[in-house]
């Protein structure tokens, strides 16, 4: 209506009220849609996928150029009111508040964060480590360190897998970590063994294992020369409904057991009596060389010797971050959800020996058929 007015034959007065009006509009939508580009852009940067991360970016930069092109006309529309008037100084402060709405929101895109955080807060999931670290080395991403405690390991580990170049200085409102699953299941697909490969020589290193990192291995299971299959314990507080019950930590040794294996229990405390014949190697990493500035390739070399030298064959448990780890160097696992896993589903078929097994009628029987399946080739593999 103010629009209207100004463009039509009326009195002085009523046009300068007219024109008045329209820069107080425009100032509105400007700090309007400042205030609606800061909101969709916190939700896109937590976008689950790359691609919709980038959508919502996309809409965030079409109502800053909103914000913008308000700015532009509050201040030539003020600029051609009387200097010396009250209504033009009204209309001046107006288009300021404009301008200022419409730098702000042009910030938000300017100052994106493209970067996705590696946690270093040892109340963080641990395995979310895994994916930032795989998504750089695979896909190129760039990659902050969250200060705290393990700041200094994190960033000795990502140096010594050849990382370093993709560490940038830590800023608000990264990108959220829940799209890395995908980004390194898009990896996988393209080449999985070529992905594997890559992983395992960043991750491992060329040097050979330490042997503070094999005593342990050796110390516990050196008695015990079965194969052997790690069944995870996980005991969080983080969605503590997806935590292990002591009846299903039982059965799936039970499933390890009927097929020759011995099971290794691995990840948190049990919290009760371990199920019979079940090693437990829970919390190991709390002791010494894993506690230290090395703990995250240490733990990795000390999967890949239990696989060399103790007959582990692969690995069992409730969804757990722990487990991606070995998953990603080539252990086999089996991951046990109640519902299929949005998020790590993409990984089945592509990350190679990585099997997603839903709670449903015959679950348990389900896992003791792989556990066959992944003793027999073993035992082709041997007496070949």
């Amino acid at each position: 209506m103010a629009r209207a007015a100004s463009e039509a034959e009326v009195a002085p007065a009523t046009l300068v009220a007219a024109r008045l009006t329209e820069v107080q509009a425009h100032c509105a939508r400007a700090e309007d849609a400042r205030h609606g580009a800061n909101q969709l852009s916190q939700g896109a940067q937590r976008a689950p996928t790359h691609e919709d991360c980038e959508d919502g970016w996309q809409r965030v930069a079409a109502i800053v150029a909103t914000a913008e092109d308000s700015a532009r006309a509050a201040t030539r529309i003020a600029a051609e009111l009387d200097h010396a008037s009250a209504p033009h100084t009204r209309a001046k402060r107006a288009a300021q508040r404009a301008e200022v709405a419409a730098r702000a929101a042009r910030l938000l895109v300017e100052d994106r964060n493209h970067a996705y955080t590696f946690h270093a807060d040892p109340a963080f999931s641990f395995g979310e480590g895994w994916y930032v670290a795989a998504a750089a080395r695979l896909c190129g991403i760039s990659t902050q360190i969250e200060p705290g405690p393990a700041q200094a390991a994190v960033e000795r580990f990502l140096r010594d897998a050849g990382l370093g170049p993709r560490i940038v200085p830590y800023r608000p409102r990264p990108r959220a970590n829940k799209a890395l699953p995908d980004l390194i299941a898009r990896a996988f697909a393209d080449d999985p063994r070529g992905a594997q490969r890559s992983l395992r020589s960043s991750f491992l290193g060329e040097a050979p294992i330490p042997r503070a990192v094999e005593e342990l291995g050796d110390r516990v299971l050196a008695s015990e020369p079965a194969k052997k299959v790690l069944v995870w314990v996980r005991r969080g507080t983080h969605h503590a409904g997806r935590n292990s019950t002591h009846a299903e930590v039982g059965a799936l040794c039970r499933c390890a057991l009927d097929q020759g294996l011995v099971p290794i229990l691995m990840g948190d405390v049990l919290g009760a009596e371990p199920p019979p014949r079940a090693i437990d190697m829970t919390m190991f990493y709390r002791d010494p060389p894993f506690d230290g500035r090395d703990t995250r390739r240490a733990q990795l070399q000390l999967f890949e010797h239990l696989r060399r030298a103790h007959g582990v064959l692969g690995q069992v448990g409730v969804t757990t971050a722990g487990m991606d780890g070995p998953a990603l160097m080539g252990l086999p696992t089996m991951y046990l959800t109640e519902v299929s896993n949005v998020r790590m589903r993409r990984w089945v078929g592509t990350v190679p020996g990585y099997e997603e097994v839903v709670r449903a009628d015959g679950y348990l029987e389900r896992i003791g058929h792989t556990l066959s399946r992944w003793k027999q080739r073993s035992d082709e593999e041997g007496s070949s």
